[in-house]
């Protein structure tokens, strides 16, 4: 009797160290991602630490390392074939939908070659990269675009990306929907066009380029 209870104290400590490595190795991998620590996932990553496990906001660690801006570490996770690329976080936002917001061209192309979804419901990758401003915007819309990303993609209050460009983008993201397809003319639950985004937000170039093209569009008087 005395050799159970010792045995079954040693299986019980054995547990609770086990459980208290795993919630060591929790805390340690969702702080690596904060401060950008890629040699810690690396190393949680070779003992076996599940690297899809999610945050306590139920977040996972690829899209938490593309939110952040920690470039080494969403790297390192992007290559692993076990990380679900298609993870979605509470609130609907894939690690490809980050990459897109945050210019991330490259690993953007990475996560497609992986299978990671360009068209969803709701939300999408192109809206997304229809937002960002910066200089890898127009070539990230390409490349949805090129992987059969919908033009015309409605958010839930119908938002399409041509209006998240003309409100938040720049107008050569704009014109480059345009020449694409979008649909200028489409309007919101508020009954916004692109162009009442672009006005709304002062941005005088996008609302230009949206007016020029609707006229080009329009069938041609006789005289």
């Amino acid at each position: 009797m005395k050799k159970r209870t010792v045995l079954k104290g040693f299986f019980s400590g054995l547990l609770l160290l086990g459980l208290r490595a795993r919630a060591n190795s929790f805390d340690d991998f969702f702080s690596a991602i904060k401060r950008d620590d890629v040699a810690t996932v690396r190393n949680l990553a070779r003992r076996g630490f599940d690297l899809n496990t999610l945050n306590a906001n139920g977040e996972h660690g690829l899209f938490l390392a593309l939110r952040d801006d920690a470039g080494a570490v969403a790297d390192f996770l992007a290559g692993q074939p076990k990380v679900d690329v298609n993870k979605l976080s509470e609130k609907g936002e894939s690690p490809l939908m980050m990459a897109a917001l945050k210019g991330r061209l490259e690993l953007a192309q990475r996560l497609i070659a992986r299978q990671a979804e360009v068209n969803k419901p709701g939300w999408t990758p192109l809206h997304y990269a229809a937002t960002h401003a910066g200089p890898t915007a127009p070539a990230m819309v390409r490349l949805l675009l090129e992987h059969h990303a919908y033009i015309d993609a409605e958010s839930p209050n119908r938002t399409t990306p041509l209006m998240m460009a003309a409100h938040y983008g720049s107008p050569g993201v704009v014109k480059l929907l345009l020449e694409e397809g979008a649909d200028p003319l489409l309007r919101n639950e508020q009954g916004m066009t692109a162009i009442d985004f672009a006005q709304r937000a002062g941005r005088a170039e996008s609302a230009d380029i949206i007016a020029a093209f609707v006229r080009a569009q329009q069938p041609k008087g006789r005289w």
